[in-house]
């Protein structure tokens, strides 16, 4: 019996080639978004979960309030891991890892290249008890105990020896001056980990640590993870950590400010310090100082939505045309009706015919999901990839050609089987009101997900292009970034000269400090008078040089820039707009007392170095749009590791060849790296930028896979009218009025779904835009733009077959009657 349902179901196919295509294939669209979608979705989830571990880890993490700037920090002070582990017996294990930014690396010997490597930590010899990655070589326990020790992942193993096996006992030079021995070689790391780390350095012989303060709260450079005992109840040990730590920055508070924790908080400021479970930081952290980007579970629920939202588009359609399609098949209905078939028969056979449309249209899916995959890969910037090998996913296949099946078939088939045997036989049509009200219902549904999904990535765009052309304070348009100028030593200042040689060379500044969030960032902790709250700021201290404000574009609003001919400017500064209005007046020509960074015990006031206001320079954006501008001083002084080059002209590969020969002129061994600002200034908002381009796409195939249903219906009801149409032609009709006939009762419920979609994609766009501290408004101009467009788009959607069958000769039409 099933294998005649079966045989039926393929000859109603083959009869129908045309629905039956708009069928398959506005289900396979469907289907084949859906999976695209469930792949990155999961693969967001997926973060640590390789970590048999990763329950049991968590992250201390601080965040300040305090001297005009709110940080959250991802970073910690070294001394936490070792002081926690004595006073929290729950502590199994601990590890720092620190990062450095990127190192240039070759082989030991002479004439060996360069190479720069971006991934590269250093690590306590805990690092594989914490993250037990696969050692190919070497013992996990011992590897990163000695002094100049490192282990490597296979990929750097192979780039730099061939194998594994020959890397091990190796040596490897750094920066053109440390030397360290391979004493391990790993397993890559997996690409859903938190962190990328090609290279590992032994923590041991880390300066650092050795004069780091002993204040929980200051010098906040590490990363540090905290592995508890099996068993331990992750709750109350946050609560006894929140209350040992608490106790702990009491203490730098007291030595700092000379005031109690509870007196600094009643100022309405606060530092204070908190447990991150390692299995959230990909998706529901956004710290200061992460050790890579992370997602959004906003954005995986976003995302979720969107892929059952088309499926159910996809559904939708096949359940409109198949109910559509009922008045074609009556006869044959009542006829088996009449020859015994059962209802439960004939929904059988619907069923089985709305499954094998299914299994056509999800293979099919399969397909272009798979043909799809490698540009889907860019747009989302992840390693993803269809899991072939594994069971669940042919169980998820099958599984779903079954629900899809009945899901879209279930309300065709008993609609169908229901109609009266006596009234089919008579040739009256057994219309229903109420079906095509619920036609109406699926319709409006549809293009409200489709509109909403449309307006969304408008918006999104708006506030990405808005991100882009705001005034940020400097110009970072036309700046070329060359990376690890520190390589080049005493030459830096011929090699900056010979640059200014240009004639397409405007400005050029030395210093590793740009106005980027993924730039090299420093915080201090400076005082106008005394220890008191009211007169101290917790900011940015940047190192530039004389050339750095002209180079960057930025506007000095009070005093002067720096000059070298005057030997007092090493210990003068200059402080960001808001930074200077903590002063309530001028500053100009004030003192500002910062404290030694490298202090090891409790402050004096002679460890404040006096410093002299010399100018304000105009507030700047530095990091990402999401907060408000913090506090800032600009230093005098050498830093080196990148250097900015202000250019005029669009002939930058002319520049770039010039700046490359030159440099390969006075470091032939060292690899020439450069970047522009206006890239690195983007790549803060790539989260938004991948949402917004996903969101795009998706939003793109909705409107066409909805159209396609539309464009089905329309076809079936111009040809259910075709007689009438002919009479009215007869009678004077036009071809427009006969299209706007046709075409109103479409319009009128894509209308009716705008009406819902705007203030739903109103409410949504402003819960996604209170995350940026500066955001566009909500203008109604773009929400009315989008309605248009879409009813646009409906419009020529429906009038491509009424106005072929508009202008259709009446004759054919009429010539059975």
């Amino acid at each position: 019996m099933i294998r005649n349902y079966l045989k039926m179901a393929w000859r109603s196919l083959l009869k129908n080639k045309g629905f039956s295509f708009i069928n398959i294939f506005g289900l396979a669209i469907g289907v084949a978004c859906c999976l695209l979608i469930l792949l990155y979705v999961a693969h967001e989830l997926s973060y640590e979960k390789w970590n048999p571990n990763a329950d049991r880890i968590v992250r201390p993490v601080m965040e300040v309030l305090f001297g005009g700037n709110h940080d959250n920090m991802a970073e910690s002070g070294s001394i936490i891991a070792p002081d926690a582990a004595k006073e929290l017996p729950e502590i199994q294990n601990w590890c720092r890892l620190r990062n450095y930014g990127s190192y240039l690396v070759k082989r030991e010997g002479e004439g060996q290249q360069n190479f720069r490597e971006m991934n590269v930590l250093t690590a306590d010899s805990t690092f594989f008890q914490l993250f037990p990655v696969s050692l190919l070589e070497g013992d996990p326990v011992r590897c990163l105990t000695m002094p100049n020790s490192m282990a490597i992942s296979r990929t750097l193993a192979e780039k730099y020896f061939v194998t594994p096996q020959m890397a091990l006992g190796q040596t490897l030079v750094l920066n053109n001056d440390a030397r360290r021995q391979i004493t391990a070689v790993y397993e890559d790391i997996p690409s859903n980990t938190h962190f990328r780390a090609d290279l590992l350095l032994s923590m041991v012989d880390n300066e650092e640590i050795k004069r780091e303060s002993p204040f929980w709260g200051s010098s906040n450079n590490f990363h540090t993870y905290l592995l508890l005992r099996p068993g331990t109840d992750l709750d109350a040990f946050e609560r006894k950590f929140d209350k040992l730590a608490r106790q702990k920055v009491g203490i730098l508070i007291q030595q700092m400010l000379g005031t109690s924790q509870e007196e600094f908080e009643t100022s309405g400021q606060f530092a204070r310090m908190y447990l991150q479970r390692m299995t959230d930081i990909h998706l529901y952290s956004d710290l200061n100082g992460e050790l890579a980007v992370n997602g959004s579970i906003k954005y995986v629920w976003i995302f979720s939505a969107i892929a059952l939202f088309i499926l159910l588009i996809a559904c939708i359609n096949f359940m409109n045309l198949s109910t559509a399609r009922s008045a074609d098949r009556a006869k044959e209905i009542g006829v088996r009706k009449v020859m015994g078939s059962r209802r439960s028969g004939l929904v059988t056979q619907f069923l089985s015919e709305s499954t094998l449309l299914a299994a056509i249209a999800i293979v099919l899916a399969v397909l272009i999901a798979w043909l799809a995959l490698p540009a889907y890969q860019k747009l989302a910037g992840e390693q993803l990839s269809i899991p072939w090998t594994s069971p669940l996913f042919w169980t998820a296949i099958v599984g779903a050609i079954v629900v899809v099946g009945l899901l879209a078939g279930s309300y065709p088939a008993f609609f169908l089987s229901a109609f009266d045997v006596v009234k089919v036989l008579k040739g009256q049509k057994n219309r229903r009101q109420n079906g095509l009200n619920f036609r109406s219902v699926l319709v409006v549904f549809q293009f409200v997900t489709s509109a909403s999904l449309i307006i969304g990535t408008l918006f999104v765009y708006k506030q990405l292009q808005f991100i882009q052309t705001k005034k940020l304070g400097f110009q970072k348009d036309q700046v070329l970034i060359l990376d690890n100028t520190y390589v080049l030593g005493d030459k830096i200042g011929v090699f900056k000269e010979e640059t200014l040689k240009n004639p397409a060379v405007k400005n050029v500044s030395v210093s590793s400090f740009l106005p980027v969030q993924s730039a090299r960032s420093n915080t201090t902790y400076a005082k106008k008078r005394g220890f008191d709250t009211d007169n101290s700021l917790y900011m940015q201290n940047w190192w530039v040089d004389e050339d750095y404000l002209s180079t960057m574009g930025m506007e000095l609003i009070a005093g002067r820039n720096f000059d070298p001919e005057r030997p007092a400017d090493e210990d003068a500064l200059i402080l960001n707009e808001t930074a200077a209005a903590v002063f309530g007046e001028d500053p100009v020509g004030k003192k500002l007392y910062i404290l030694d960074e490298n202090l090891d015990r409790t402050p004096t006031p002679e460890d404040f170095l006096e410093l002299t206001i010399i100018g304000v320079v105009k507030d700047f954006h530095w990091a990402s749009m999401r907060e408000n501008i913090g506090t800032l001083c600009l230093r005098f002084g050498r830093s080196t590791g990148s250097m900015s080059v202000r250019y005029a002209g669009k002939d930058t590969e002319t520049l770039i060849s010039a700046l490359e020969g030159k440099w390969k002129g006075m470091a032939p061994e060292e690899p020439f790296s450069y970047r522009f600002l206006n890239e690195s200034f983007a790549e803060m908002y790539t989260a938004e930028q991948r949402v917004g381009s996903i969101a795009a796409v998706f939003a793109l195939l909705s409107i066409f896979v909805s159209c396609l249903g539309l464009f089905g219906l329309a076809s079936y009801a111009t040809e259910q009218r075709t007689k009438e149409i002919g009479i009215r032609k007869v009678l004077g009709a036009s071809v427009a009025g006969i299209v706007g006939l046709l075409s109103k009762d479409f319009l009128r419920l894509v209308l009716v779904a705008l009406i819902i979609a705007l203030p739903l994609a109103f409410y949504a766009m402003n819960q996604w835009l209170e995350d940026f501290a500066y955001r566009i408004s909500l203008n109604w101009g773009l929400f009315a733009l989008a309605g248009v467009a879409i009813l646009i788009i409906a419009f020529f959607t429906i009038s491509i077959q009424s106005v072929r069958t508009a202008l259709t000769n009446p004759i054919q039409s009429l010539r059975s009657e």
